[in-house]
């Protein structure tokens, strides 16, 4: 088989390989499209179309308790995203630089919770919670998204840390500088893309997580995911498209943030 046929030539041999992939990214992306188009419609029956709207997005703006689920999602968000981070940089930092026996499975069981199902941890929480007798609320749903999100900024930070030059620390240690102004002075400026990549990409998780809230959360820990459930329960309406549509854009520009920041300093 000629060079030729290795590039280009096997795409011409698999005629149906362009519809395949088209009906794949219509069966992903086509619900998503039709739902941020049917958040404008004027019409409160959401599957017949009358005309362009921003009415529905209006309403959830004027909603106090869209405003209010919006705030704990951000505010748990935050809280969490920032406080796994910081675990998750340590643990990162401290793996790098230590050999130990185990270290491999270590590693291991911090990215496990990214494969198992989210209800496992998320019912064991809730156990634990319950045995020690603790009332649910926004600070058991606080604790458990920090527990959830750990692996997803380690991962960035990690994979940040095994690309980094060790020469550069040691450099610095012969210029005499001590293990904390040498990390502060060189490892930290390196490993910032990665951290700020781990931040943004936990913030996401947690803004985004429905099972976790749902077990621990309890008065007053009401977030957007667990809002529009409510709202969906009872029909679909313009007014959840909406939501949901506000949700995804924003999603998206954290995931393009996370992706920018990896990107761009892998370049340098």
């Amino acid at each position: 088989m000629s060079k030729a046929s290795l590039k280009g030539g096997d795409a011409r041999h698999w005629p149906g390989l362009f519809l395949a992939t088209a009906i794949f990214f219509a069966y992903v992306y086509l619900p998503i499209i039709i739902l941020i188009a049917l958040s404008f419609n004027e019409n409160r029956t959401v599957t017949v179309w009358t005309g362009f709207s921003l009415d529905w997005y209006k309403v959830a703006f004027q909603n106090r308790d869209i405003i209010n689920a919006a705030g704990n999602s951000l505010l748990i968000a935050t809280v969490a995203s920032t406080t796994a981070t910081i675990l998750a940089t340590l643990a990162a930092v401290r793996m790098s630089v230590d050999n130990f026996k185990g270290k491999s499975i270590f590693s291991a069981l911090v990215a496990l919770p990214i494969t198992v199902p989210e209800i496992v941890p998320a019912v064991a929480t809730l156990m634990f919670f319950a045995s020690l007798g603790v009332t649910l609320g926004l600070g058991t749903v606080i604790v458990a998204h920090i527990a959830f999100c750990i692996p997803f900024a380690y991962l960035p930070i990690r994979a940040r840390l095994e690309g980094m030059d060790p020469r550069l620390v040691e450099a610095a240690t012969d210029l005499y500088a001590s293990p904390v102004k040498a990390f502060f002075k060189v490892t930290f400026p390196l490993l910032l893309p990665g951290i700020l990549s781990g931040l943004v990409l936990a913030f996401i998780i947690s803004l985004d997580d429905f099972v976790t809230t749902f077990f621990l959360g309890g008065a007053g820990s009401t977030t957007l995911p667990i809002y529009i459930f409510s709202l969906v329960r009872t029909g679909v309406t313009p007014e959840v498209n909406a939501i949901s549509a506000l949700m995804l854009l924003l999603s998206i520009s954290l995931v393009s943030l996370s992706l920018f920041l990896g990107r761009d300093h892998s370049r340098k």
